[in-house]
């Protein structure tokens, strides 16, 4: 496909959806977007266009706000359909829109796992269809670009799992850890890694001047990050913090390697595997990135420091959770599935 394509964002009231509509108004390959409310207070007579829902937009974004169903999505010829919904709602809604002849990119974790089972034991739902679990392309494209101008259906992944996976999977490929001796991964998150809906623990009270450590070993995206790492459960242990901060994610990985490293050989490694990967910077030998470098953009930052053993490792990974964590991420998937230059309107 080399037109200009035609989306359709559903679900666009949340800190994701509006990430979208930002990236998706601004890219340079697109028509002008469609959005579609899901619910029935949000997409009454008082929210026209997204400038109702987001006043940021007014003069530049003013795109129109439909009512969502199905037929109303098929029927609007958009080439792709992504989903900023929750887990429950991309369940029942992912089928039916690829039932009806639509491509979809969908941001839940809904079918990010090819057993149905591990989404139904960590996110307690029920599991999904195993049709499609089978056929979704994990949208990871510094891994598994190949799949994704042919797909369906692509999985976005969540937004720890991308910082860890990224970080962990040129040393993993090249056989370079010693896992038995463990992995940490020690993540901070900032605070729209929650989403919109207002809960007590995401309250401003609750989080300005404070940090804190939450759902320790049961974070849903565990089980995400063994499945594109491959390491043993018992060998690594992922814990997630929440920042006082709106957006970013610093992941701070501790790895042994199973022989001496020089630092050049580690820097050489991560410069080779991800060549000709527009979204992943690698930071010189000694230099760790910031969430502050990272803000608003899709870039994944990967910084180390080598112990003079040359044994011991700490691996610093920092991306924006709504960008390449999220929505960024999703518009890279996007290109890909329609054959535009990954980076296309993500810089």
């Amino acid at each position: 496909m080399t037109s200009a394509a035609r989306v359709a964002v559903i679900g666009a009231t949340g800190y994701v959806g509006f990430e979208l509509a930002k990236l998706l108004l601004r890219h340079p390959r697109m028509n002008t977007p469609l959005f579609f409310l899901r619910n029935g207070a949000r997409a009454d007579e008082h929210v026209r266009c997204l400038a109702d829902l987001f006043p940021h937009l007014r003069g530049w974004g003013e795109a129109p706000c439909y009512p969502f169903s199905v037929e109303a999505v098929a029927a609007s010829g958009v080439d792709v359909a992504l989903l900023a919904t929750p887990h429950e709602a991309s369940l029942a809604l992912v089928p039916e829109l690829l039932a009806a002849g639509l491509r979809v990119v969908d941001l839940s974790g809904a079918f990010r796992f090819r057993d149905g089972q591990t989404f139904r034991r960590w996110y307690h739902l029920p599991a999904p269809d195993a049709t499609w679990t089978q056929q979704a392309v994990y949208g990871l494209p510094e891994l598994y670009a190949e799949g994704l101008p042919q797909a369906r259906l692509v999985a976005n992944p969540g937004c720890y799992p991308t910082a860890v996976i990224l970080a962990l999977r040129p040393l993993r490929d090249a056989g370079w850890i010693a896992a038995e001796r463990g992995i940490v991964c020690d993540c901070k998150s900032g605070v729209t890694g929650a989403g919109k809906e207002p809960k007590r623990e995401t309250h401003f009270v609750e989080v300005d001047e404070n940090f804190r450590a939450y759902n320790v070993f049961q974070h849903r995206h565990t089980p995400e990050i063994l499945e594109h790492t491959g390491f043993d459960p018992r060998t690594l242990v992922f814990t997630t913090h929440l920042l006082p901060i709106a957006r970013g994610i610093l992941a701070t990985l501790y790895v042994w390697l199973n022989a001496p490293r020089r630092s050049e050989e580690i820097e050489a490694l991560y410069r080779q595997f991800y060549a000709g990967r527009p979204m992943v910077r690698i930071w010189p030998a000694g230099h760790l990135p910031e969430i502050q470098h990272v803000a608003g953009t899709n870039f994944c930052d990967l910084g180390f420091v080598l112990d003079a053993d040359g044994e011991r490792l700490v691996l610093v990974s920092c991306l924006d959770n709504l960008g390449k964590g999220a929505a960024g991420q999703a518009v890279q998937n996007l290109n890909h599935m329609l054959h535009y230059p990954e980076d296309t309107g993500l810089r």
